[in-house]
């Protein structure tokens, strides 16, 4: 494993991170898998960890967290958001100072720490003023249930003006931004967001990497039943194209030439950009983050970088 800053903060993070997302609690409940795979990612040299309070609604916190109390917690960089609805009352969704606030506690007693390395924004709240969101997440810092904070698919303008607060008010600035970008879902990241967070020093760890696992090479031949673009119609109907499917299959040679698989060949590409700090992959099975931890330390010459790029704008 390799690691490196978070942006520009002193927090080092592995290049290849676990996520809980749709994995645990939703395609995983079974305990002993999650402690397996928890288990082998850390055996592997991965650090850092990302949950978030909606994901299965807490229970993925809970099945990670009871895996990761078992190890050293200086070893760790664990990551947990809040943003959206954990239940109907109306304050109890949002970036307000209150739903900050109280969401931290409910996410420290999940994962079962006393603080989050990371504390993300899960999306951007237009109903709340810029300061209280910031002076809110300062708060969370200052308290020491968090050391740093970090936003999640927010528009670099509101990025922007996150941290432009925060240094005018002598406040605790976002150090990170987690934004969806993988080969089939690169426009905004490399049109938007890199521009503006390489220059301010926040870094990105990156969600969906493998386009939900179609980068993999797993839908060459077809739709599996239960897989998860084949389950959800949104998701298959964004990424499950003909088109996309070839230029998964053209991909393969040029993995087979490295000697690596594709879901390596889809992060190491990720990696290749010196601003983003960390591929967040999740995992139902060991095997798969067996494979995806490889990707770590790999490094795409120029001569493969063409080739690939040549067969995404074919």
């Amino acid at each position: 494993m390799e690691y490196r800053n978070l942006g520009k903060s002193g927090l080092k993070v592995s290049e290849v991170s676990l996520g809980g997302w749709v994995t645990f609690g939703h395609s995983v409940h079974d305990e002993t898998m999650v402690r397996d795979i928890v288990m082998k990612a850390y055996e592997e040299g991965v650090n850092f960890f990302d949950q978030a309070d909606v994901y299965a609604r807490g229970r993925s916190e809970e099945l990670m967290g009871a895996v990761l109390r078992e190890l050293p917690r200086h070893t760790l960089v664990i990551s947990s958001k809040v943003f959206w609805p954990m239940s109907d009352d109306v304050n109890d969704r949002g970036l307000s100072r209150k739903h900050i606030l109280h969401s931290i506690d409910g996410s420290l007693r999940r994962l079962g720490t006393d603080h989050l390395d990371i504390y993300f924004a899960h999306r951007y709240d237009d109903s709340v003023p810029m300061e209280e969101i910031v002076m809110a997440f300062d708060q969370v810092i200052r308290d020491g249930k968090a050391l740093y904070w970090g936003t999640s698919m927010w528009p670099a303008a509101r990025i922007a003006q996150a941290v432009e607060f925060a240094k005018a008010h002598g406040l605790h600035a976002p150090v990170t931004e987690q934004p969806e970008y993988s080969m089939l879902r690169r426009e905004r990241v490399e049109g938007e967001i890199l521009p503006y967070t390489e220059q301010a020093g926040v870094g990105l760890v990156v969600w969906s990497p493998l386009a939900m696992g179609l980068l993999t090479g797993k839908y060459d031949e077809g739709r599996p039943e239960g897989s998860r673009l084949t389950d959800n119609e949104n998701w298959g109907k964004n990424f499950l194209t003909d088109e996309n499917i070839q230029k998964v299959r053209d991909l393969k040679p040029v993995a087979d030439d490295l000697g690596i698989t594709r879901a390596q060949l889809a992060l190491a590409w990720i990696l290749r950009q010196p601003g983003v700090s960390s591929v967040i992959t999740g995992a139902t099975k060991v095997g798969q983050i067996e494979d995806t931890v490889r990707a770590a330390g790999v490094r795409l010459s120029e001569d493969v970088t063409r080739r690939i790029e040549d067969i995404l704008t074919c």
